[in-house]
């Protein structure tokens, strides 16, 4: 169970994973040496699963942001499945998911024609419904 102390580590290091622990004690209350105890211990329970960036997916030349609510056409998914790992190049995260819909595709795309491209192929496995990303609030 995490208690107050652990959470706000937790808090800290996700505004600033790359944070020295001296300063990450020092916004939680503890010496530098007690906050990396800690923050080990979390990696080592498993709480922390790893660190990552964040990216400006513009300046990357991944401008298109899409939502794809897939919809498969048989009972067999292992296909689709397939294919979405041919696409992780273009797939950022993908769930499979209760409600409406099959799975839940998040994508990011060079151009519409990346993207027109993708759904063309999955039309082969599945029907879709897709929602594009205006902007982040």
């Amino acid at each position: 169970m995490l208690d107050h102390t652990d959470k706000r580590i937790l808090e800290e290091l996700a505004k600033d994973g790359r944070i020295s622990m001296k300063k990450l004690g020092e916004k939680v209350h503890l010496t530098g040496q007690a906050a990396a105890n800690r923050v080990v211990k979390l990696e080592e329970d498993r709480v922390i699963e790893g660190y990552t960036v964040r990216l400006n997916y513009k300046k990357t030349g991944y401008a298109v942001h899409a939502f794809v609510t897939v919809f498969t056409k048989n009972p067999d998914h292992r296909p689709f499945l397939a294919f979405v790992e041919t696409q992780r190049h273009f797939v950022a995260h993908a769930f499979k998911i209760g409600g409406e819909g099959c799975y839940l595709m998040e994508c990011r795309f060079p151009s519409n024609e990346e993207l027109d491209g993708l759904l063309n192929e999955l039309t082969r496995y599945a029907n879709y419904k897709l929602s594009m990303v205006i902007s982040e609030v």
